[in-house]
């Protein structure tokens, strides 16, 4: 039986049907409502409250009284929310500070009177959704995943997309508030060398799962002028980890609130966050994090997929579904894709996946003003909800879009800080070849599945049908003589 629960009894109208998850957290309480493919739902809704459940909880054993009526009034909010969005399944989940708390089961009753049934995690069950996760997100993760709460940290083993050895801590980033220096270091070696995990991340990354390591990775872009303000899949060093941590408590509060997506809230934990984190690392023997926007919410629903679902790329899953909903014609991108490929055959598996991505969002700025179709493209590309895309690749993405929607051979700004010219090179050969499909199939099927390209060291060949020649007028011709000699070749016509 589904853990997930029908809570009102009521069918949404829209066809794809809404998923709610309710997330009470040591630290802050969350509705996340999503709709969309299986794999990877887009987000319709997310809101939290920052109860602080798990403050003083180390010492009094009780969740505070003012954290309490916070997360009553929002639990109260989320389950209207929910009932007026129509969800579907709204599951909700409780953590450790609820787990640990004296008043936890009084908590849990008061909130099954709204008609929420409240799932109480285990930490072993925090690691696990932990851990799958940043799987979610980056398939190919190996390395180590640390998930920072307010009340506990998990570390769980990912590696050939599974869920290995798991252990969870009690050093949520309230638990731990204002201990530094040696004696914090003395706790934190002494818990992973009980567990047996001293030492086991040598050579691997550290995957950071939570707001308050997602804040502390917020202030690093900001302060290092790093132009994609995104998250997800962002890298630190162990050095930079340290310089953060000298840095952190020197700054103002203005300087704290003028960093772009840092929450206000956040802002008081990033110091223990970062001063955890340096032990942690040097515990752990890490030397690098990588930074996952998705965890506990995102591998709870991951893990309730099928086999044939979870192997399925969420790049190209989410990047079809927003052809689908933004474009014309909903089958072209995999056309066009399977169109343009003859010229790349020599594209390393990596780049070939961006290139169908890029395909699959050939017609996101059709409706927009002609003008500004290439920086529509451009935006979306590098700032769209992408996962499973590193920053160099989302560069190439936003060059394909750019050049394909009409921004010709440039490579604006901030593309040359995120990939090398060769990449941003090729990327443009991708516009090239998707702007010549576009012209001249009128982004409808039948003319490229009646077509096809094919190259050799003089010519990029467009082969067709004598009854389809009309379709290759002074337009269509232009393009392919533009793709052609950005490649060194002559067009040709066969057909």
């Amino acid at each position: 039986m589904s853990l997930a629960v029908n809570l009102f009894g009521r069918k949404p109208a829209d066809a794809l049907p809404r998923t709610g998850i309710i997330d009470i957290g040591s630290n802050s309480v969350r509705l996340v409502v999503y709709q969309g493919p299986a794999r990877i739902p887009a987000v319709l809704f997310n809101e939290k409250v920052m109860a602080g459940l798990g403050r003083g909880l180390a010492a009094t054993g009780r969740m505070p009284e003012a954290g309490v009526i916070l997360a009553r009034t929002a639990l109260a909010r989320f389950a209207a929310v929910a009932r007026e969005m129509e969800v579907t399944s709204l599951r909700t989940v409780a953590t450790a500070a609820v787990r640990d708390a004296a008043n936890g089961p009084e908590f849990i009753a008061w909130a099954e009177r709204l008609g929420l049934s409240i799932e109480l995690l285990s930490g072993e069950q925090e690691a696990i959704g932990a851990g799958e996760g940043v799987l979610s997100g980056i398939p190919d993760a190996d390395g180590i995943v640390g998930d920072l709460g307010g009340g506990s940290l998990e570390l769980v083993r990912i590696k050939d997309g599974r869920v290995g050895d798991r252990v969870s801590f009690p050093l949520g980033v309230l638990r731990i508030a204002g201990k530094r220096g040696k004696p914090l270091d003395r706790m934190v070696g002494r818990l992973l060398e009980q567990a047996g995990w001293l030492g086991r991340g040598s050579g691997l990354p550290l995957y950071l799962v939570g707001g308050s390591w997602r804040a502390l990775a917020r202030i690093d872009i900001g302060l290092s002028d790093y132009p994609l303000p995104i998250a997800h899949q962002y890298t630190m060093t162990a050095e930079t980890v340290r310089r953060l941590g000298r840095t952190i408590p020197h700054l103002g509060k203005p300087k704290l609130r003028s960093i772009p997506g840092l929450s206000t809230a956040r802002a008081g934990t990033v110091a223990d966050a970062a001063a955890l984190l340096g032990v942690l690392l040097r515990q752990l023997g890490s030397r690098t994090t990588i930074v996952s926007a998705f965890g506990l919410r995102e591998g709870l629903m991951f893990g309730m997929l099928d086999g044939d679902t979870r192997a399925a790329d969420p790049l190209i899953v989410a990047t079809r579904d927003e052809g689908r909903v933004l474009g014309r014609f909903p089958e072209h991108g995999d056309l066009l894709d399977r169109w343009v490929a003859p010229l790349f055959v020599n594209d390393p598996v990596a780049e070939a996946r961006v290139r169908h991505a890029a395909c699959l969002l050939a017609d996101v700025g059709w409706r927009a003003n002609p003008e500004f179709r290439a920086e529509r493209g451009l935006e979306i590309a590098l700032h769209g909800q992408w996962v499973a895309i590193d920053p160099s690749e989302r560069g190439q993405l936003a060059q394909t879009l750019f050049t394909c929607l009409g921004g010709g051979l440039a490579f604006p700004d901030p593309l040359p800080r995120l990939t090398d010219e060769t990449g941003l090179r090729r990327a443009v050969a991708w516009g090239l070849a998707i702007r010549f499909g576009q012209r001249l199939s009128g982004g409808l099927a039948g003319p490229l599945t009646r077509t096809k390209l094919s190259i050799d060291p003089q010519t990029v060949t467009l082969h067709m049908r004598p009854a389809d020649r009309a379709l290759y007028a002074d337009t269509a011709e232009k393009r392919h003589i533009a793709l052609a000699g950005f490649l060194g070749r002559r067009a040709v016509v066969k057909g």
